[in-house]
């Protein structure tokens, strides 16, 4: 009876973890945190607000760098709460529907910078392939197209998750292993079976995460070719080099994901503050350097940069 009486509780909130095994050392990471958020929206609005300053920067490129800022600030912006509760006011707790919500919007921009990833992709390789017809194939009608359609996917891939959460009950534990809420972790905590909500989820991640990562790969095989068939050495490492800052980017998202990935399904003998660490620098590092990156490496808005400093510091 007392058996039948704990199978129907169901918990109405969970609590999150800092550092795992070491809950007194949470204080230290406030600062560290609060300079990554920091560093996160201001590289990313000023990325934003060049663009939309410069009518020279108004081309696809820069239009989907654009929307990959957007991502990267929704990325951050979802884990910012949790985090915050954590480690700046030690209030670990997050209520049900507060974490399913988090969930959904951590997922669902999870997806939409894989896809604005392969919209990148196809931009360099028609730049780089077919550079005469590069502005009337990529027009802004095309580039408002791919982007309601990466938007589209990521709301038809994501809507559903919520509700597979939902319907588990949780009558045991409830306290997840990272400092926000993902679905492959608070479905491990649930006293059914979770084989549906498994097969999604691996459905998912094949169909969108990694078929992304393949044609991205694809596309860049298409671009090795026509680079290598360029007869000038000068030539091929300029049309190379207008592609490092999304290689970079790329790189900068897949791996840490792919690393996860593989730490949930094969590292179960792991420490628990190396599967932290990892779901941290996947979450938490590509939207902090994907704007040093393309400061870095992208001349125009390097050049913009500078000007913009440069304007303020003869100001004062």
């Amino acid at each position: 009876m007392l058996t039948l009486n704990v199978s129907h509780i169901n918990h109405h909130s969970f609590i999150l973890t800092g550092i795992p095994g070491m809950p007194e050392k949470n204080p230290w990471m406030a600062f560290p945190l609060g300079l990554l958020y920091t560093l996160t929206l201001l590289g990313n609005c000023t990325i934003l607000s060049i663009i939309k300053m410069d009518r020279s920067l108004h081309e696809p490129m820069y239009y989907f760098l654009s929307i990959l800022a957007l991502s990267d600030v929704g990325l951050s912006m979802s884990t910012l709460p949790s985090m915050l509760s954590i480690f700046w006011f030690n209030a670990p707790e997050i209520p049900f529907d507060a974490c399913i919500t988090q969930m959904f919007f951590i997922h669902g921009f999870g997806v939409v910078e894989s896809g604005v990833l392969v919209s990148m992709a196809f931009d360099r390789f028609v730049a780089i392939r077919d550079p005469l017809r590069y502005a009337s194939v990529l027009t802004s009608g095309v580039i408002g197209k791919i982007g309601l359609g990466v938007i589209a996917r990521t709301v038809c891939v994501v809507f559903p998750v919520p509700f597979l959460i939902k319907r588990l009950p949780f009558c045991s534990s409830n306290v997840l292993s990272h400092s926000y809420c993902l679905h492959q972790d608070a479905m491990r905590l649930a006293c059914a079976s979770i084989r549906v909500n498994i097969l999604y989820g691996l459905i998912t991640v094949i169909c969108t995460l990694g078929l992304d990562a393949l044609i991205i790969l694809f596309s860049y095989m298409l671009i090795l070719k026509t680079v290598l068939g360029i007869a000038s050495w000068a030539e091929r490492l300029k049309a190379f080099n207008t592609c490092l800052s999304h290689i970079c980017a790329a790189l900068l998202f897949y791996v840490p994901l792919i690393g996860v990935t593989m730490a949930h399904r094969f590292g179960k003998h792991l420490s628990p503050i190396v599967h932290t660490l990892m779901a941290n620098v996947y979450l938490l590092l590509p939207p902090v350097l994907n704007p040093i990156i393309y400061s870095i490496k992208t001349k125009q808005i390097r050049k913009r940069i500078v000007q913009l400093f440069i304007r303020r510091k003869g100001r004062t």
